[in-house]
């Protein structure tokens, strides 16, 4: 096996210069750096991560805990933390709550957190009460819609401005029976709730009436049970002639209803998402939707975690996310 004295007797140095090259020291010339990266190559020597880690009491791994890894939205911030991750030297690891009480505590106990140097909880089955019995070794930053403990970091989104903005240009559009399928009016699902919520504020500044008929909940945010919300809306004679979808994927099922059922997206109804997922670009017509901001709100998250293994004892940061409308081809122009 190829050591770093073999790689020093190469390159012409000590070992402890080799050690510094390799931890990326910034005080070793140029020329020296080249010549042991020169000897790393030819040798093949590979450094051991896990003697490493070891040394330095981390294990370079951070564990994000999402409810499912079939939501779109997940998969895509996955993705996006773990490139932001890479950059500073440490990599992801995924687990699936299945947005469930339980699977949040299991993941969230000593021995798991054990191999994570910070975790990332997108909350949805634990209360508040039971947030705040959490050890804040390794760090956690909690990500979602409730009221989190305040003694650790917390991202949230700008759910209703980012709701009001998708209905607000529905109505600009001319609609004036706006459905939000996956709303929620019965305060079970805060991301479904504020969303909701957005979407009434939105009539309330026009003075319209809120008809509560038009809260199409689909349960799972599932495009397949959004489809079905709406071939239902419309047997019903509910006739709305616009639709908030309170996310992309939903949104998918509502534009496949609607080209089912015939009518013209967005020449009869326009129909507004939330999330930009990648695929929301190429649905047909393009989805205009709303932007959470995926790429900053991963980015925080990983300057949070650094900020927080550096010094323990920093004060947390609550912080909301920015959102923005992403104008496409599935709502009508403004007059």
């Amino acid at each position: 096996m190829v050591t770093m004295s073999d790689v020093a007797r190469l390159a012409g140095v000590s070992v402890m210069t080799v050690s510094n090259v390799l931890n990326d020291r910034p005080y070793v010339k140029t020329s020296t750096r080249d010549r042991v990266l020169a000897a790393v190559a030819e040798l093949g020597y590979e450094i051991n991560l896990s003697a490493r880690h070891l040394r330095s009491g981390q294990t370079g791994t951070v564990g994000l805990i999402v409810p499912r890894f079939s939501h779109p939205y997940f998969a895509e911030l996955a993705d996006a933390l773990a490139s932001e991750l890479t950059a500073r030297g440490r990599h992801l690891a995924v687990e699936q709550s299945e947005a469930s009480r339980e699977h949040e505590l299991a993941a969230l106990s000593r021995a798991r957190l054990q191999r994570y140097d910070a975790v990332v909880l997108s909350v949805a089955g634990l209360e508040r009460e039971e947030l705040a019995t959490l050890a804040e070794s390794p760090p956690v930053v909690l990500l979602g819609e409730r009221e989190m403990p305040a003694r650790f970091d917390h991202l949230q989104l700008a759910n209703i401005e980012g709701a009001r903005l998708a209905t607000t240009r529905l109505l600009d559009s001319g609609a004036r029976r706006v459905a939000v399928v996956g709303g929620d009016l019965q305060r079970d699902d805060a991301t479904a709730r504020l969303r909701t919520d957005g979407w009434i504020a939105a009539h309330e500044e026009r003075g319209l009436p809120v008809d509560e008929r038009l809260v199409l909940s689909d349960g799972r945010y599932s495009a397949e049970e959004a489809h079905d919300a709406v071939i239902a809306a419309h047997a019903a004679g509910l006739d709305p002639d616009g639709y908030f979808a309170i996310t992309d994927d939903i949104a998918t099922g509502v534009l496949a209803a609607l080209h089912r059922l015939g009518r013209a997206v967005p020449e009869e109804i326009g129909v507004v998402g939330y999330d930009n997922l990648v695929a929301s670009a190429w649905t047909v017509p393009a989805l205009t939707t709303i932007d959470a901001g995926r790429a900053e709100v991963a980015r925080t998250i990983a300057d949070l975690i650094e900020r927080r293994i550096a010094d323990p004892s920093a004060s947390p940061r609550h912080l909301v996310g920015q959102v923005r409308l992403i104008e496409r081809d599935s709502v009508a122009p403004l007059p």
